[in-house]
């Protein structure tokens, strides 16, 4: 069975680090050892919220609880995602380092959260360059959005020529696998999301409608499964379109309800089931 330790944040109401990743990787068969971050009331995104910001000794001294259980060597992956301040994001980094002494074949998949089009960086000073200079060359899977992706290369793409060059550029820099999980492009169908993956072996892109409205959470849910279906199929073309079909079925039953949280539990099984199912485009 695969197994994946998941070091993020956690919510008390709603979905996002691994209150959005935990469940949806368990439903679909996936062994999951959570480690939170931080334990808040509510995502941020309410502007008000309450709740402990564990500390980076905290986060250590869980990791070498499970260590000292003897059982490390059976993970097959370390998921993180928004990291708040460098000492956790070093904490994160010697977590991975301990799996794979423990699992050699241990891969390590990052969220390089930074920020979004539009919004622009939202997270503390300095993080962003951590997260470049340090986070990302000691991941083998990264899942930056459009405007990280250009974050974290010092470049401005507007074409899928472009992406696929900056992916390119990441990848060079020590990951094997580059997901663009949103992309806002020149020359394609303003009603639409592009998804894009490049990895030595090729590059994939899957087109999705675009809907009303974006949930926080969405890129946790997409960053778990797609790392999930690598480990289970070992080919990032497939996993690109498993992810795709889960995510834009859940994320439509979830616009469909009204709700403003991910209908994780009520739409569950179009985590296994998806209602929409997208072809898969090989770019080369």
């Amino acid at each position: 069975m695969t197994t994946i330790l998941s070091i993020q944040s956690s919510v008390a109401y709603g979905h996002v680090g691994n209150s959005a990743a935990t469940f949806p990787l368990m439903r679909i068969g996936v062994e999951v050892w959570p480690v939170i971050t931080v334990h808040f009331s509510n995502h941020t995104g309410y502007g008000a919220w309450r709740g402990p910001l564990l500390a980076a000794s905290d986060i250590a001294d869980v990791v070498q609880g499970i260590d000292e259980r003897g059982v490390l060597d059976r993970v097959d992956a370390v998921l993180s995602g928004y990291q708040g301040a460098e000492a956790v994001g070093a904490e994160v980094l010697r977590a991975v380092e301990l799996v794979k002494r423990r699992n050699p074949r241990a891969i390590y998949c990052c969220d390089p959260v930074i920020g979004d089009v539009g919004r622009g960086v939202y997270v503390r000073p300095g993080i962003p360059e951590f997260m470049r200079d340090q986070v990302v060359p000691a991941a083998q899977i990264v899942t930056p959005n459009h405007f990280e992706l250009d974050f974290l290369t010092g470049r401005t793409t507007t074409t899928v020529g472009e992406v696929l060059g900056a992916a390119d550029a990441l990848r060079s820099a020590g990951p094997d696998v580059v997901l663009v999980t949103s992309t806002v492009l020149e020359g394609t169908n303003p009603d639409e999301i592009l998804m894009l993956v490049d990895t030595a072996e090729g590059a994939w892109q899957v087109a999705t409608p675009r809907l009303e409205r974006n949930f926080t959470g969405s890129g946790d849910l997409t960053a778990a499964l797609f790392l999930a279906h690598c480990l289970e199929h070992g080919d990032a073309g497939s996993a690109i379109g498993r992810t795709a079909d889960a995510v834009y079925s859940l994320l439509k039953a979830t616009t469909d309800a009204g709700s403003n949280e991910l209908l994780l539990v009520a739409a569950q099984d179009q985590l296994v089931d998806p209602a929409f199912h997208f072809a898969v485009t090989r770019l080369r």
